[in-house]
């Protein structure tokens, strides 16, 4: 695309912000969306998203209100960016890949790869080629097809999914992977939110939050730990700014200060335009990386003493004695809690927490909301499990304004794991699947995102199909997952833009291009809607409203019916033609498959859709106890050596999971950069650093491995003591394979412990690999857990 060229860093520096929103995020917002496209399709777009009849934004999962409650403007500056950026009217065809070979490619950066605009028709990479080529589609799913049923086995095939997908897609896919044979199903959610899952399911029998937004707007108390709304998922704050409108109050705990966090100026109301907006966080903790754990074993720690010292008044007895098990041991456990342990892990003073207890103390109504800053460490599931136990300690389980809430990232992740997009669905959902279309699932277990890339790496695995996603650069240990998938004999991905991973090609590559979610799909029974199921487990309807990209796209639903229809034929006998044509006929099936979408079709058509049952709100804990379980979590903390620090991975305000929209983070004070660190002025002091000082960033692990990202910029900014941050995906080569969070197999990036090495004083013997905006190397083995563990 003429005009676009590869970002350099010329990095600018401004204080942290200390409010989020506000008329800069309409500008900004509207900026970047009419240099995509023209007014005309900015203004259907920003009218048509998260209406009842409308768009479904894609750029996260947070419910909308009811209708009759939604602003006209029901969108945030990065939902603005993204529906928009995906309504571009850049093009990318055929000419630009017989212009750029695929090695060319290979070295431009995320941005630039995605400003290059929509991909138009199929292409392929034939082996030994270097560029790709284009490829009719009937010719692209038989080569697909006819490499799948080559396999030894279906387990050889993976079928990886981003939380883009729609319900109705995702189905399609998971039963597609069943009928060939295979569970192997990894999704995002493998990345992101599998510890709370686990730690959901085991303590309350469901893998899914429990509260509504009826509920957020009502709570008396609410804990936001370890996310930031206000780039993440900024209409969190108008839901935030209702709780306090309502006399609740706001807990952040973090360790970064969030401008979201901080104060509010709500662009839809005159006080956010002209006045001060709103504070949310009444108290701030600066917790470090990792120290959750600490922090709610300290309160729960406390809650005990409290109920010790005025029985009957503090903790729900009656609640614990009929509703839950496990508490003799939990609360033996509670109180043996060291507060020097937790003070070291959490670097809190005593007086913060104890005012946090007391806070608790005067709320009868509470909810906990996290996010990665939970999940993506070693014990993030004993974290959650901790979460679970203080709840539970007051009741605050299955009741109106309380419970947890753990806030997806992704559009529809949680719909595609309902769908059975997961690699572990329980048995009584592969029996449902197998009655329905008169064949037997496969029971064994697949792989998840990491134990995928492990099979590529081992040549377990031959043939890769991506729906939607950016595997390559959504994944930990950058290189040795490109390695990984330059193994396979095929890769595949089904995708609306240009990104990394088409750049990483197995012998044989595909690009089978995709409606978007904004684009209108005409089928051959008429215009079709699709579904997605939002963090709150609302599901509803989305419509596109704008012409295709390209008369040569097909739906994610038409690719996924003709690709099955080619590998399978007629065994089993499911009807993939009906499903293209008619969207209606796949909710049939959805609606005696899967639990809680019975009536589906009629269901859906309500105004808003409509919420799926959760049985914790009815008191129902579909534990083998049948009730909610306390548990014994060890206390555990990251360990990090004299002169390291421990990194967490995050992203910039101006980008949307592993795409940069620019190359800025409005919010921190961070301009024209990304290969930047940031880093407490007085641990760079001890480090024997300048503010400004040039570093690589060398990830340290237990067995002498160290991978290395180059060419950063440490820059002064009030982390909590001893930590680091920095933006993904850039950082991602730091965080080995094998380094994973316990039970769930989560990717650790948010404990990667790190040294800040001068890049002056790099040795002549590293040898450094070229990545996209600048070097990076694995100096050791493959690796196994790092100091953090």
């Amino acid at each position: 695309m003429s005009g676009i060229e590869d970002p350099s860093d010329d990095l600018s520096v401004t204080p942290p912000k200390r409010w989020a929103a506000g008329v800069p995020a309409v500008a900004h917002a509207l900026e970047y969306s009419l240099e995509q496209t023209s007014v005309r399709r900015t203004a259907l777009t920003l009218l048509n998203i998260n209406q009842v009849k409308g768009i479904d934004c894609p750029g996260c999962a947070w419910p909308e209100p009811g209708p009759g409650r939604r602003h006209r403007n029901e969108y945030c500056e990065n939902g603005a960016k993204h529906i928009n950026d995906e309504a571009t009217t850049r093009r990318v065809t055929a000419d630009f890949f017989r212009e750029h070979p695929i090695a060319e490619l290979a070295g431009r950066s995320d941005y630039w790869l995605n400003q290059q605009g929509r991909l138009t028709e199929p292409m392929v990479k034939r082996p030994g080629a270097t560029h790709y080529e284009p490829i009719g589609w009937d010719e692209a799913l038989d080569l697909l097809a006819r490499e799948l049923r080559d396999l030894d086995s279906p387990d050889q095939a993976l079928f990886y999914t981003s939380g883009r997908l729609n319900n109705e897609a995702a189905f399609l896919l998971q039963l597609f992977a069943r009928a060939f044979g295979t569970n192997n199903l990894p999704d995002c959610s493998n990345m992101c939110h599998e510890s709370s899952g686990f730690a959901l399911q085991e303590t309350l029998g469901i893998g899914k939050g429990s509260v509504s937004l009826d509920d957020i707007h009502h709570a008396d108390l609410i804990f936001v730990v370890g996310q930031n709304p206000g780039t993440n998922h900024p209409r969190m704050l108008s839901a935030l700014e209702q709780t306090k409108r309502n006399g609740g109050r706001i807990v952040a705990v973090n360790p970064l200060p969030e401008a979201g966090l901080i104060r509010f100026k709500n662009p839809q109301k005159p006080s956010g335009v002209i006045g001060r907006g709103t504070q949310i966080a009444d108290q701030f903790l600066h917790i470090r990386p990792g120290g959750d754990l600490a922090l709610f074993q300290a309160l729960n720690r406390l809650l005990l003493e409290a109920e010790d010292a005025a029985p009957g008044t503090v903790l729900d007895q009656d609640f614990i004695d009929d509703r839950t098990t496990g508490f003799a041991d939990f609360a033996a456990h509670a109180r043996a809690v060291s507060w020097d342990d937790v003070l070291t892990a959490t670097g809190l003073t005593r007086e913060e927490i104890e005012q946090v207890h007391q806070r608790v103390l005067n709320s009868g109504k509470v909810i906990v909301c996290w996010a990665m800053g939970l999940t993506q460490h070693k014990h993030g599931v004993p974290t959650i499990r901790e979460v679970v136990n203080f709840l539970l300690l007051r009741g605050n389980i299955g009741r109106p304004g309380a419970g947890v809430c753990p806030v997806r990232g992704h559009s529809n992740v949680q719909g595609d794991r309902t769908m059975g997009v997961w690699e572990q669905m329980p048995q009584s959902f592969l029996d449902a699947l197998g009655r329905e279309f008169a064949f037997t699932a496969p029971t064994r277990h697949g792989l998840d995102s990491v134990n995928a890339i492990r099979a590529m790496r081992d040549g377990r695995a031959r043939v890769f199909l991506g729906v939607a996603g950016n595997f390559v650069r959504a994944t930990p240990d950058s290189l040795v997952t490109e390695e990984a998938m330059r193994r396979c004999r095929l890769t595949a991905h089904i995708s609306t833009k240009l990104n990394r991973s088409h750049t990483v090609c197995g012998d044989i590559a595909l690009i089978l291009p995709t409606l978007g979610r904004s684009d209108r799909d005409v089928q051959a029974t008429g215009e079709q809607f699709v579904t997605v199921e939002d963090s709150m487990s609302q599901v509803h309807a989305s419509r596109g409203r704008l012409r295709p990209a390209s008369p040569h796209l097909l739906s994610e639903v038409a690719i996924i019916s003709r690709l099955a229809r080619s590998t399978l034929g007629d065994e089993p006998a499911i009807p993939w033609e009906e499903f293209e044509s008619d969207y209606g006929t796949i909710r049939d099936r959805i609606a005696r498959v899967v639990p809680g979408f019975e009536d589906f079709n009629a269901c859906v058509a309500e105004p808003g859709g409509f919420n799926l049952p959760n049985p914790v709100n009815r008191g129902v804990f579909r534990t083998p106890s049948g009730k909610a379980v306390f548990t014994r979590n060890e206390f555990t903390m990251p360990h990090v050596p004299a002169g390291h620090l421990l990194l967490q991975t995050l992203r910039s305000h101006d980008q949307w999971n592993t795409v940069p929209y620019a190359m800025n983070d409005r919010y921190r004070g961070i301009h024209n950069a990304r290969r930047v660190v940031l880093v407490n002025p007085d641990d760079l002091t001890a480090l024997g650093l300048a503010d400004r000082d040039q570093v690589d960033l060398v990830s340290v692990w237990h067995d002498g491995t160290e991978r290395r990202a180059e060419d950063f910029t440490a820059v002064a900014y009030p982390a909590s003591r001893g930590s680091a941050a920095s933006y993904y995906p850039e950082t991602n080569v730091l965080v080995p394979l094998d380094s994973v969070a316990d039970i769930s197999n989560t990717p650790t990036s948010k404990a990667v412990v790190v040294r800040l090495e001068p890049t002056a004083a790099r040795g002549a013997d590293k040898q450094a690999q070229p990545d996209q905006l600048g070097q990076e190397s694995v100096t050791a083995g493959s690796g196994r857990g790092s100091w953090a563990e």
